[in-house]
């Protein structure tokens, strides 16, 4: 089924083509000015140079040539050049009907099937997540989830920051608290105890303990920087207590993602590259890529062509230990090994740009990867407090996710606590607080993905939490209003086998229609640009629309009951559009609220 979009300039083309113009300049976009029209083409000014004719004059033959259209009514020729229209209701209608029996309500998968890792979420062991994590987390589930929809392989990768100097610093303070354990005896050869010697609790307080003391004592970093030497070098003790941080902190991580509706194909992390940079290394030094700068070992990404300077890309430090840049490098190898990827996309705040552009420049000079193989970086901005500075807790901390949840859970059930006039008798009170948990998830998220990704945004809570206007609650209660009504009409005996869709009665059936039918290209523009954010403006529409439409409508006490199946089978396709969208974006709907 051709998106509706297509269709209309499918039909614009023909007629360029059979003016003797090039059917490639007749896209059909949505009216900047919708109090004058639906539609508009903008193609004849486009031609007027090359064809030495006025824009006017040409849009003059083409309208003429869309009149005996059975898709366009109202043609109107307007200054410079546009071609302004509305939709035929026969088509619309005919379209829409066409959606109701189609499973994927219009929207084709895409023809080339690809295969894209990505790379988001990036937490590290030991430490809690906070809200820094959040962005990642959100922007490349939603991602991921609507190119999966568009029919391509989509596999996301955790990528848990678990080798770097944060795992000698925890394993240092253990050492300088504990040094009888016998993960510090060299001498030890037995098994080592299956059960770790802490709890999360006390891996967060040595690591905060030890980030602290590393600041004000050289001795104690410079140990650290020995420990994680040691540990990157499978010293068995040390080796055996990472495996322990390890696994106490992907269980603590994966609950509270779990609970945020995010998930992972791959709990991969920096470590299980590690295998790959001896190699990795030993390739770029024989083949005379990389070389020793101050006891780095390093490769030069620079171009003439940069405005600033982009400095060599490190390999490995003077004292032999890894960088994020090295694992970076190694893990693309091990995916290019074990997946062969058409696209490696990273979920990465914008202000590791310059990073990403030294790993990307560096596998490419050093021949990593594929030359078909696309590495992109999708970076986002800041969630900032309504000081427009970075959110951080009343105190002036960074606050941990968890509690970040648990305040915007409360706050939207004491909402519904306020709204319970409204809400269906004899519900418990676990099941409040479970749809409280539903509509506070999709608060955040929506308040997060309805931002392009790449602009800094204003964390508030009162907007995000709100059930009037751009919010995530808003849209859920439209849902839930559509459920109802649906509902109630089946408790009337009543059924809907085969819904179909009438002629539109009036502007506000019309326009519902209109929104509904853009679901495909909608769908299309958010995977080609990675834009959740097309979604939310689209499902914010639709919402507005459908709300127009049904109190201007009655639909349940419709006496006409061709009519009223007409209205109620738009209420179906609304809901099952807007329940497709919020879950590519990552949240589902309760029952009631």
């Amino acid at each position: 089924m051709d998106k509706f979009l297509s269709i209309l300039t499918s039909e614009m083309g023909r007629a360029f083509e059979a003016c003797g113009y090039e059917r490639e300049k007749a896209a059909v976009t949505l009216s900047a000015r919708p109090d004058l029209c639906e539609y508009q083409c903008s193609g004849a000014m486009a031609l007027a140079k090359k064809v030495r004719k006025a824009p006017l004059e040409i849009a003059g033959e083409i309208a003429g040539k869309l009149k005996d259209s059975g898709l366009f009514t109202r043609i109107q020729v307007l200054s410079p050049g546009f071609i302004n229209f509305n939709v035929s209701e026969k088509f619309l209608t005919s379209y829409l009907n066409e959606m109701l029996g189609d499973s994927r309500m219009g929207c084709e998968q895409s023809r080339e099937r690809k295969t894209i890792i990505v790379d988001y979420g990036g937490p590290n062991v030991a430490k809690p997540l906070h809200v820094g994590h959040l962005r990642s987390a959100i922007i490349g589930e939603s991602v991921k989830r609507i190119g999966r929809y568009m029919g391509h392989e989509m596999i996301g990768d955790v990528h848990i920051g678990d080798w770097g100097l944060q795992m000698g610093l925890i394993i240092t303070e253990l050492k300088h608290r504990m040094p009888d354990l016998v993960y510090f005896d060299d001498e030890h050869m037995g098994e080592y105890p299956k059960k770790a010697p802490f709890t999360i609790a006390d891996l967060e307080s040595l690591y905060t303990a030890a980030s602290s003391r590393a600041k004000k004592d050289e001795d104690f970093k410079e140990e650290a920087r020995q420990a994680t030497v040691f540990l990157q070098s499978r010293k068995s003790g040390y080796y055996e207590l990472w495996r322990h941080i390890l696994n106490i902190s992907v269980q603590d991580i994966r609950k509270i993602y779990d609970h945020l509706n995010v998930h992972f194909e791959l709990w991969y992390g920096e470590s299980d590259a590690e295998a790959y940079i001896p190699d990795m290394i030993g390739r770029m030094q024989k083949e005379g890529y990389a070389y020793e700068s101050e006891g780095a070992l390093v490769v030069d990404v620079s171009c003439e062509e940069d405005e600033k300077e982009v400095v060599p890309c490190i390999l490995k430090k003077s004292d032999g230990a890894s960088l994020y840049t090295t694992t970076d490098l190694a893990t693309i190898v091990q995916r290019e090994k074990d997946f062969h990827p058409d696209m490696i996309l990273y979920v990465v705040d914008k202000r590791q740009e310059m990073h990403f552009l030294q790993v990307f420049r560096c596998a490419r000079k050093t021949g990593l990867v594929p030359a078909g193989i696309k590495l992109t970086h999708l970076g986002f901005g800041t969630m900032n407090g309504t000081d427009g500075k970075p959110f951080k807790t009343r105190e002036g901390g960074v606050m941990r996710l968890e509690v970040l949840m648990k305040e915007i859970t409360g706050e939207m059930y004491q909402k519904m606590e306020e709204n319970s006039r409204n809400r269906p008798e004899g519900l418990k009170k676990e099941e409040i607080l479970k749809t409280a948990e539903t509509v506070a998830v999709a608060a955040l998220k929506y308040g997060d993905l309805s931002n392009q990704a790449s602009k800094d945004y204003v964390f508030d809570m009162e907007r995000f939490l709100s059930f009037e206007g751009n919010s995530g609650p808003y849209i859920l209660y439209t849902i839930v209003r559509i459920k109802s009504i649906l509902n109630k009409y089946e408790k009337m005996g009543r059924n809907l086998e085969r819904p179909m869709v009438l002629i539109p009665h009036d502007r506000s059936e019309k326009n519902l229609m209109l929104i509904l039918a853009a679901f495909g290209a909608v769908m299309e523009a958010a995977y080609e640009e990675f834009a959740p954010h097309k979604i939310c403006t689209y499902i914010y529409d639709l919402s507005n629309a459908f709300n127009r439409f049904y109190h201007e409508t009655k639909i349940l006490v419709q006496t006409d009951e061709e009519v009223q199946k007409s209205h109620l089978s738009l209420l179906v396709l609304c809901k099952r559009i807007l329940e497709t969208c919020i879950d590519v974006l990552g949240f589902s709907a309760p029952d009631s609220m």
